[in-house]
């Protein structure tokens, strides 16, 4: 450590005086400084060379042959990113709407499942379906909202088979060309899920019926199964099934509906003279039918469509909030019949139409292997269709309420989750991490960093490269206000009172000056107490 020192000579010494100071400072210095001691009394080793390359010049220094090694810099790059913020990822390019900021590259993150899915480079994807998992109040409908809306202007379109909070109403209504259809609630509304929809161009005439009632036994089938609690028909019960669906086709001109088929169903279950027996197997789905037709479910599905899908509106929406009220199985059968109603509108692949079709709680599409089977097979025709299916779930726990513990039904909607390659994946809680691991094999470091998002953050998987993108840095105030889905909680000092509005502008909020004392006496003076009366 560097020693100084600092002397004063007083101004009216003489010479000899200042000599005699300065002897003394210097005697001072010389005994405050330390004695000499040698290598070995200071326990110091021998140099490892002697001679030249020894002790050297400098009395107990050392010599090396070679420089020091100094090892090399190690860090993350997440790190050398800070050190060198020039080094980040590219993102997705800038094809499709702004959907966030991507926090790692600090740039904005444009996405789009078509663009994607054409994109050649080691960037693209080879699906244009997207699951979107996260916890409660985590920004997910604000999200998905943000991109459908966002992508309107792109020349997409936007579909929700059953909206079960309502939430989307808003969204289509704001949107100009935007239509809403209501059912329940007394509306009087009704889809017939049985309808054929339009044809494709490209279909020969027995392609086409093959597919039309290919759709309408398999809605069928997933009616009544689903209605049994997940219990599987037997062959009987399955030919019942198709011989009543003929039947009704060919009484109504190509017109089946659910009252027809539950009309057939009587008819074969009086059959009893029959040698096939297929009395014994129509008993059972009349009896399921008939909640449709006469029971809490009617009004609903059971006759011909009053409403139309609009193939030329942005945005169409099925509010099934209402259907709540008369029970869980009945949303999830409404679900059912409102999906495949306009899955017979959306696929005629030459319309040359890309449509996002939004599955809120999308596992009440696989609540039977029909079902689920009709949801797989809808999945991997998506790229055939130009559809993009958003599936949002809470949490993988939801698919535990598909089938039993082990059994092929929850096995094969694990799987249909698991095969849907772009992900988002936002804030999830502590539970989540087994699942997390084991069905979606998430990298261990995402899995906590999945715990630790704020709303409106996701990790983005598309493709084979991930991203962590917020959201709501891009959001602004008229899409705030109208994705909000938690409106209806507020702190318990919340104030719903508007804050008035300026009359006099600024000079209202502006404080008043205060006088200035000009004097120093003023300033040093505390000033007089005020008389209270």
């Amino acid at each position: 450590m560097t020693r100084r020192t600092v002397s004063f000579e007083p101004g009216d010494a003489s010479r000899r005086d200042r000599r005699a100071l300065r002897r003394e400072l210097a005697a001072a210095d010389r005994d405050a400084r330390p004695a000499r001691s040698s290598r070995r009394d200071r326990t110091l080793p021998e140099a490892a060379v002697r001679g030249p390359f020894g002790p050297g010049i400098v009395t107990g220094g050392y010599w090396n042959v070679s420089p020091a090694w100094v090892p090399a810099h190690q860090a993350t790059s997440q790190h050398i990113a800070g050190i060198y913020p020039f080094a980040a990822d590219a993102g997705l390019g800038h094809r499709g709407p702004v959907l966030g900021v991507d926090l790692n590259a600090d740039a904005l993150w444009h996405f789009s499942p078509w663009e994607a899915y054409v994109d050649a480079s080691d960037r693209g994807t080879f699906s244009t379906n997207i699951l979107v998992l996260g916890a409660y109040r985590s920004g997910k409908s604000g999200t998905v909202k943000t991109l459908v809306t966002r992508s309107i202007a792109f020349g997409h379109q936007v579909v929700v088979p059953s909206d079960p909070k309502g939430e989307w109403v808003a969204v289509a209504e704001a949107i100009p060309g935007g239509k809403v259809i209501r059912l329940g609630g007394g509306t009087g509304a009704r889809l017939n899920p049985l309808a054929r929809g339009p044809r494709r161009s490209d279909t020969s005439d027995e392609q086409h019926e093959q597919m039309a009632k290919q759709r309408r036994i398999a809605t069928l089938i997933s009616l009544v199964e689903m209605a049994l609690g997940g219990t599987r028909l037997t062959a009987v019960e399955h030919a019942a099934i198709h011989d009543a669906l003929d039947r009704c086709i060919t009484l109504t001109g190509d017109h089946p509906t659910l009252r027809g088929v539950y009309n057939q169903l009587g008819t074969i279950a009086s059959e009893t003279h029959s040698e096939l027996r297929a009395h014994e197997g129509a008993v059972q789905p009349r009896f399921v039918l008939r909640r449709f037709v006469e029971g809490d479910l009617s009004g609903l599905f059971e006759d011909d469509s009053t409403v139309e899908f609009d193939q030329d509106a942005p945005i169409v929406v099925t509010d099934t909030s209402e259907l709540f009220a008369r029970g869980e199985l009945a949303a999830q059968l409404a679900q059912v019949c409102s999906t495949a109603w306009i899955q017979a509108v959306i696929s005629d692949r030459n319309a040359h139409r890309t449509r996002y079709v939004v599955r809120e709680e999308g596992w009440r599409d696989m609540t039977s292997l029909a079902s689920l089977q009709m949801f797989q097979q809808w999945l991997k025709l998506s790229r055939h269709y130009g559809i993009s299916n958003i599936v949002i779930l809470h949490k993988m726990g939801d698919l535990d309420a598909v089938g039993e513990a082990g059994s092929l039904e929850r096995s094969l909607a694990y799987s249909v989750i698991g095969d849907i390659e772009n992900k988002f994946i936002f804030r999830v809680n502590h539970q989540e991490h087994a699942s997390l691991r084991d069905r979606l094999h998430l990298p261990p470091a995402h899995v906590e960093m999945a715990r630790q998002l704020r709303k409106g953050e996701f990790i983005a998987y598309v493709g084979q490269y991930s991203y962590l993108v917020d959201c709501f840095a891009t959001s602004t105030a008229w899409e705030e206000d109208l994705f909000a889905t938690d409106d209806a909680v507020h702190p318990a000092d919340y104030d719903p009172t508007p804050t008035p509005a300026l009359s006099g502008g600024l000079d209202e909020l502006w404080p008043t000056a205060t006088p200035v004392v000009a004097d120093l006496e003023g300033w040093l003076t505390a000033p007089a107490a005020e008389e209270h009366s």
